[in-house]
């Protein structure tokens, strides 16, 4: 009998017990990648929804308090838009240079009252890391929005620097109009026949501009002819007076007639005068001139000529009359 057991025995040691020892480990790792059941898994996830809620309840305060932040700031803003210009009435009187001043303050408070405001929202931020992460932002958006901060700055350039202000009239590369706004990235030019264009700045800043109402006055000049035949001399005083007569003529400056050149049909008179800065303004002058010049040299009997011309034939040309 004893012979008997000691196969027994020795089998359930040598295999028996490490199967059921593997069985065991089997078991215990399913156990772990089990699931837990349904009501622990929902309890953890209501647990979890009252944390997230009991924090954003403590956190409310810290955003209406951001909230009341921002609001202020959009009221001094308000408040620097309405009344800036009379702030820095005293320190310029160019009102490109007040409206450049109230902008650059507002952007100023805009920066502050966003960056208070963030601070406020997030406890933990601190002036150094805010102004670390506005640094990198700022990078990152120069980058991507390059010809709108180009525009930008030759914006404050032309409100800084150039001497035209809202109201004159300008020419820049073709484009004739009058200063409606200068804005942060564009200038409104409203054409003499009423379209408005819409300038970026940097492209008044890189090119030619003519401030054609720079002064109160402008010179304007036109060409006069008086047939060969004619006392020139005589001609110019003629013009002289009809000038003298005109009322959009300045008479603060002097008026000159010259003899220009040979035309090909007269004597070519520069007649040079000064009136007006506005295109309005010229436009009107040069049609009282012009009108007063033809009427004092059809007055004095001085001709004003037609184009002539004269034609030559290789051969004389023979007349025959008529049989009738």
């Amino acid at each position: 009998m004893s012979d008997i057991r000691l196969p027994i025995i020795e089998y359930l040691l040598t295999v028996a017990l490490p199967l059921v020892r593997q069985e065991g480990e089997e078991k215990s790792a399913l156990e772990e990648i089990t699931p837990e059941p349904v009501e622990t898994a929902a309890q953890t996830v209501m647990e979890s929804l009252e944390r997230i809620w009991d924090n954003f309840l403590g956190h409310v305060p810290y955003v209406i308090a951001s909230i009341m932040v921002l609001a202020v700031t959009c009221l001094v803003v308000a408040l620097l838009r309405r009344f800036g210009s009379k702030l820095f009435r005293r320190t310029t009187s160019r009102k490109s240079l007040q409206d450049l001043l109230v902008r650059l303050l507002t952007i100023v408070v805009w920066l502050l009252g966003l960056l208070f405001a963030a601070m406020v929202l997030f406890p933990g931020l601190t002036p150094a890391r805010a102004l670390g992460a506005v640094g990198l932002l700022s990078v990152a958006i120069g980058l991507a929005f390059k010809d709108i901060f180009e525009n930008f700055f030759a914006g404050i350039l032309i409100l800084w620097r150039f001497p035209f202000e809202e109201g004159d009239v300008i020419e820049c590369e073709g484009i004739v109009g009058r200063v409606e706004a200068v804005e942060v990235r564009n200038t409104n030019i409203r054409r003499m026949t009423g379209e408005l264009v819409v300038v970026p700045n940097l492209f008044l800043f890189k090119n030619p501009c003519e401030i054609l109402t720079n002064r109160n006055k402008r010179r304007v000049s036109i060409t006069a002819g008086v047939a060969y035949g004619e006392d020139v001399a005589e001609a110019v005083g003629v013009i002289e007076k009809a000038l003298a007569s005109c009322r959009t003529v300045r008479d603060d400056e002097p008026i000159q007639v010259f003899p220009q050149a040979f035309g090909d049909s007269s004597i070519d008179i520069e007649v040079t005068w000064w009136t007006g800065s506005t295109p309005f303004a010229v436009r009107e002058s040069t049609g009282e001139v012009i009108t007063a010049v033809k009427k004092a040299l059809d007055e004095a009997g001085i001709e004003i000529p037609f184009p002539y011309r004269t034609l030559t034939f290789k051969e004389p040309l023979q007349l025959q009359e008529s049989s009738k």
